[in-house]
């Protein structure tokens, strides 16, 4: 084990657009198609049933977060809280997430620069995109978070343009009334459960509000910035999606398009022209960069911890660079493992990371309600509502958006819990001792 130490650099701003960055709000549009056909044109609604679910989670994240300032997000809360084995398995099903997502972003990134470049091959794209966000932030975090203020501000830009011409189309093609209409939250045709099932993919859109918890040990004053970052990210997100959802439905109603896919392009070509469906893909490519600086930076941290805990090879996972003080090596084998979306398809590679999120959730609330229940001095002044009513009913909505995903998502994040339970009983000798157990304090040097 190295003396050095993860650098305190992040201020809250930073962090939230950090955890902004790892979300990408551009994702609203890039998913709009899939989500109106799943909720039957009733976007705004799935939007804001996800967002309910995920600000509730949000709350119980906070209260983690305060009570274990560590880098390790889920896999660390569950760890402590409820066993060290739940907290393996919760940590392995994360990975599902942190793994997989770098390389969804990068390989969507890929093909919105193919399909606008066909003469370069796909898989340069990836490998440019891999090599530049691997450097950055190997670079250290502060660097990235600098490189990411400046995508960020563009992105933001470009989501609110979309919705100022939407709202524009709206307001021309039906004037101004037009605005205040309650389809796109409900339509008397559509069965509340055609929203549930567009949550469940709704949800995937603020997929990173919780990663801003792994910076724990580079933020300062982490014990009060990084609840409030946790609960910034996930109302700015849900503000975004909702407002998006609503103002792009109203502009195209119903779940008709010639791509599902490409449905952000075709409504981008139907309120601002050419000139703007230029201007959208662009910064869409620019999102995905940012976010996949973000996500990448995350699950390095995430492996980290784990390499500091013996549950991974702490020779190789638990070091930090001397001289930029970053996980140089865990950061290089996430940029190894994005290499195969060279060889892979976005729905492939997307179809489970919804199970790992919303499993990793629901462990954190119950977290939340075995402290209480415990009686820790942390969660017990804050009552029986913010100890146990609001993180059951977090719980309660996680897993009910987690049955609502796919069946082939479920059956591959089944699997892959096999293969986690099968890797811990290796670990413990068939479960005959405890698996290694966190530091959670840390050096004094």
């Amino acid at each position: 084990m190295q003396d050095v130490k993860l650098d305190r650099a992040l201020g809250l701003w930073s962090v939230v657009l950090f955890g902004l960055a790892y979300m990408t709000p551009m994702i609203v549009f890039g998913t709009f198609g899939p989500l109106a056909t799943a909720s039957q044109g009733t976007t705004a609604m799935s939007y804001l049933l996800a967002s309910g679910a995920i600000l509730l989670t949000a709350l119980s994240y906070g209260v983690m977060s305060r009570v274990y300032p560590v880098a390790g997000s889920a896999y660390t809360y569950a760890r402590r809280s409820l066993s060290s084995g739940v907290g393996f398995l919760v940590g392995w099903a994360v990975l599902l997430d942190y793994f997989f997502l770098p390389m969804v972003i990068w390989l969507i990134g890929a093909a919105y620069l193919s399909s606008a470049f066909p003469a370069v091959p796909s898989w340069v794209w990836i490998v440019a995109f891999i090599l530049t966000t691997t450097v950055i932030n190997i670079l250290g975090i502060a660097f990235a978070s600098r490189v990411n203020f400046v995508l960020m501000l563009v992105q933001l830009a470009v989501v609110v343009a979309f919705m100022l011409l939407a709202a524009r189309y709206v307001a021309a093609a039906s004037g101004t009334g037009g605005l205040a209409a309650a389809a796109p939250f409900f339509q008397a045709n559509v069965p509340f459960s055609a929203s549930v099932a567009g949550a469940a993919i709704a949800a995937y859109s603020f997929l990173g509000f919780d990663a801003v918890s792994t910076l724990t040990e580079e933020t300062k004053d982490a014990g009060r910035t990084i609840p409030r970052a946790i609960l910034i990210v996930a109302l700015a997100g849900g503000a975004i999606f909702v407002a998006a959802g609503y103002v792009i439905q109203l502009a195209h109603p119903g779940f008709e398009f010639a791509s599902v896919d490409a449905a952000g392009n075709e409504i981008a070509q139907k309120i601002g022209g050419d000139f703007f469906v230029v201007i959208f893909l662009a910064t869409l490519v620019l999102a995905q960069f940012s976010s996949g600086l973000a996500a990448q930076a995350s699950v390095g941290r995430l492996l980290y911890a784990m390499g500091r805990d013996n549950v991974l090879p702490s020779g190789l996972f638990a070091r930090l660079h001397p001289k930029w003080q970053t996980p140089l090596a865990n950061l290089a084998f996430v940029g190894l493992v994005g290499l195969a979306a060279i060889w892979m398809d976005v729905t492939t590679s997307t179809s489970f990371i919804n199970f790992g999120a919303f499993l990793a959730f629901t462990a954190v609330n119950l977290s939340v309600i075995a402290l209480y229940l415990r009686g820790h001095e942390g969660v017990r002044p804050l009552g029986v509502l913010m100890g146990v009513i609001l993180p059951a009913i977090a719980a309660a909505c996680d897993l009910y958006l987690l049955l609502n995903l796919d069946a082939h998502a479920k059956w591959l994040g089944l699997i892959w819990l096999a293969l986690g339970a099968a890797y811990l009983a290796y670990l413990t000798r068939m479960f005959s001792q405890a698996p290694p157990e966190m530091d959670f304090v840390e050096d004094a040097a």
